[in-house]
């Protein structure tokens, strides 16, 4: 039996109960489904990243070539990259945290 959930009467008490609590003694996880929110806009970050002038000039004639902003051209490269780097067999790993993969 999961234990009732308290009242809270802000999203800060909220926030402080649930940093203190396990979810799993209020809710039967078990019985829970998936929840999709289609509509919901991924939260993005402005970041400052230094490229060579060359790289830049690249990305920007080929961000043209395929008629969209450069800058959303890098972001695919970056989500392409990160999903071969998840699909990648790890052998060890290296340095910082980065995933040394198996040389074919």
């Amino acid at each position: 039996m999961s234990n009732p959930i308290p009242e809270f009467n802000n999203e800060d008490e909220e926030r402080e109960f649930w940093a203190t609590h396990d979810s799993s003694e209020y809710a039967n996880w078990s019985q829970a489904s998936r929840v999709v929110f289609p509509n919901l806009k991924p939260t993005t970050r402005a970041i400052s990243l230094r490229l060579p002038e060359s790289m830049l000039d690249e990305l920007r004639q080929m961000a043209n070539q395929r008629d969209v902003p450069y800058q959303s051209l890098i972001k695919v490269f970056l989500r392409e990259r990160m999903n071969q780097e998840y699909r990648a067999p790890v052998i060890a790993e290296g340095k910082a945290g980065y995933r040394t993969q198996k040389q074919e």
